[in-house]
């Protein structure tokens, strides 16, 4: 996947979004745009005569500012003589990014250290990674996993915990572990346990969860008794299964990015709704997209936001997404090279199978 995104407008819209910008208004377009992000005060002509590509008399930049105002790419507060990008004049300094944006040495060498480092559960790998985002970018970040639905049994244990307590295991291929505790009537032998183990299992690796129970009665009774008892199990399971897992990392973060209080209110309610979450990148991604600006997701809440998606994809299906929130002042080029890496790295890991036993 490349980190460029794709506009949500036609491909005509881009080329006549190009023809109406010369190469010097696009130039000095990002050029504003990268001084506001990196500054946050408004830009002054000042700023922009030295950028590359422009090279022109102040007069002719602030000229040039004026008609880029009067297009909708920049806005002049109220109180400043410089500008400000608007919507517009982010998706367009993104969807002309000359090159993606790359990591810089210190940040790759914490990715890779972190991918050598972080063991166990899948779920603790997906919580950490959006730990990781988070300190990357400095912006919230999410982190969808995949839901369990399309992966297949690894392998199924049965364990006794105490004379009257078993416990069930299953393994399943996106590394996930999913465990359920068994009451029993009567105590049962560790022999039994192991034989109804190797009939779970013959008859249910490389099934998924959902899929309809095979295990035929065996004319044992304790046998066939233990069967159905983590039958039952295995229907608990399935409630569990269909859920996709939403890790949010570094939400205190949002309160450093925003200047309205408001605002960081709004996307912190958001971020506890996981289904909102879930949708919100899923959307950006059917749409082509790997990031939207302001108005462009449509979550009236997140107006003054922007984000930046990256899908994570095992064998080329996306089996989740990574996803970073900020406002729309946020340094799009790091935001998707980080997002790009780690959904990339996230996918090798769910992908190359680790079995959590660590």
């Amino acid at each position: 996947m490349t980190t460029h995104a794709d506009p949500p407008s036609t491909p005509a819209d881009d080329s006549a979004d190009r023809r109406a910008l010369n190469d010097r208004r696009a130039a000095i377009l990002e050029a504003v745009v990268a001084e506001y992000i990196g500054s946050a005060e408004p830009v002054g002509s000042a700023h922009v005569v030295n950028a590359p590509g422009v090279r022109v008399s102040s007069a002719t930049v602030r000229s040039e500012m004026v008609a880029l105002e009067r297009e909708g790419y920049l806005a002049q507060p109220h109180t400043s003589a410089g500008r400000i990008p608007t919507d517009k004049g982010y998706r367009f300094f993104v969807d002309h990014l000359t090159a993606p944006g790359v990591l810089g040495p210190v940040q790759r060498r914490q990715v890779t250290q972190f991918f050598e480092q972080v063991h166990g559960e899948m779920e603790t790998v997906l919580e950490r990674a959006s730990g990781l985002l988070s300190e990357l970018t400095s912006y919230a970040a999410v982190v969808v996993g995949p839901s369990h639905e399309a992966a297949t049994i690894r392998s199924v244990q049965l364990v006794g915990l105490s004379p009257l307590h078993a416990l069930l295991l299953v393994v399943l291929s996106d590394g996930a572990v999913e465990k359920r505790t068994i009451d029993l009537d009567a105590e049962v032998s560790e022999e039994l346990l192991a034989r109804a183990g190797t009939v779970l299992a013959s008859h249910l690796v490389g099934q998924t969860l959902s899929a309809p129970w095979t295990v035929p009665a065996s004319g044992s009774k304790s046998l066939d008794w233990l069967v159905a008892a983590a039958h039952a199990a295995f229907d608990a399971m399935e409630g569990a299964i269909d859920a996709d897992q939403v890790f949010v990392g570094g939400p205190a973060r949002l309160a450093e990015s925003f200047d309205a209080v408001e605002t960081v209110r709004s996307v912190l309610a958001i971020l506890e709704q996981q289904l909102v979450v879930v949708t919100l990148l899923r959307d950006v991604l059917d749409r082509g997209l790997s990031v939207a600006i302001g108005t462009e997701h449509g979550f009236e809440a997140l107006s003054s936001c922007a984000v930046v998606v990256a899908p994570v994809t095992v064998d080329g299906q996306d089996l989740g997404a990574v996803g970073l929130l900020g406002p729309t002042r946020m340094d799009y080029p790091r935001a998707m090279a980080a997002a790009h890496v780690v959904g990339e790295r996230l996918g090798e890991r769910i992908g190359g199978g680790h079995d959590g036993h660590h």
